[in-house]
């Protein structure tokens, strides 16, 4: 096993990661468990749990960060933000997760507490951006960090102030991004040409989530300002009376665009679970089976 994702990423095969949310509850908890036992037969080269945009579910995220390491061989990357909170808790934090174990952090900004269009403004005592964040995280031990990038553009700013931040993070100290969902594979091109333009050269992993319900994924793009394209609209829609025809759409739908971001050389695909495990499992079991077959 490579010691750094970066590693990973530049192993010469492209890289299969999940991502899952802290539940809410203990029966959540349980679920995400058993999420990750029925994926863990695809040997994931790592795994993360969200933080919470805002800052607000740091416990739940722990707790599961926890019971992953306990329970599976999972390596884990864990998400900090710096919103709403200090530079101590952030510390804390931190050594919170290098308690289990967990030597990768995401290192995000995060949204306003009022959504991701909403003025952001830093905690008396906080950080002013990512770049500050991963800068404090390489600080505070033999860290490894990566960062968010945003095909569509961050809702906050536009595409090339997105390509600079990852410039300015990389120079601070990360060597590998993720991106937020997107659909529209030369969105991820044309990220990864404007970033190195702007001398970002660490390597940048497609961020995918697998359509199980359109509703859902309009509600998830809404807030992350990646358009829902109006081809894949017209191939759910008919099917929006029946939850197994759209699920197995998506599938489709998702495969297809995983094969184009691999044909386009991305390095490594983040599939956004949502914590269940059916499309997601179906999706990259055929990707490896072609692999094998390569």
């Amino acid at each position: 096993m490579s010691d750094s994702i970066a590693g990973l990423l530049g192993g010469g095969r492209p890289t299969f990661s999940f991502e899952f949310f802290p539940p809410k509850d203990d029966a959540g908890l349980d679920q995400l468990a058993a999420t990750a036992a029925r994926l863990a037969p695809l040997a994931p080269d790592f795994v993360s749990v969200t933080y919470g945009a805002s800052g607000s579910s740091r416990e739940r995220t722990i707790k599961a960060t926890r019971r992953l390491a306990t329970e599976t061989d999972f390596r884990i990357v864990g998400h900090l933000t710096c919103t709403g909170q200090t530079i101590d808790q952030v510390k804390a934090a931190l050594d919170d997760y290098a308690a289990v174990g967990v030597r990768c952090i995401l290192a995000v900004r995060g949204d306003a507490p009022g959504g991701p269009r909403q003025p952001w403004q830093p905690v008396p005592g906080g950080l002013a951006n990512a770049t500050e964040l991963v800068a404090l995280v390489k600080g505070q031990g033999d860290f490894e960090v990566g960062v968010g990038a945003f095909p569509d553009g961050h809702p906050a700013g536009g595409l090339d102030l997105d390509a600079q931040l990852l410039a300015d993070k990389q120079a601070a100290g990360a060597s590998f991004a993720i991106t937020q969902l997107f659909f529209t594979p030369g969105r991820y091109s044309d990220l990864v040409r404007r970033a190195g333009e702007h001398g970002a050269t660490m390597p940048i992993i497609a961020g995918l989530m697998p359509i199980t319900k359109l509703g859902q994924v309009r509600r998830f793009a809404e807030l992350s300002g990646a358009p829902v394209p109006p081809a894949i609209v017209r191939r759910l829609t008919p099917l929006g009376d029946d939850p197994d025809a759209v699920r197995d759409e998506g599938a489709q739908i998702g495969l297809g665009l995983a094969q184009e971001l691999l044909a386009l050389g991305a390095p490594g695909l983040h599939f956004f679970t949502q914590n269940r495990s059916g499309v997601t499992r179906e999706i990259l079991a055929t990707l490896l089976a072609h692999r094998g077959r390569a």
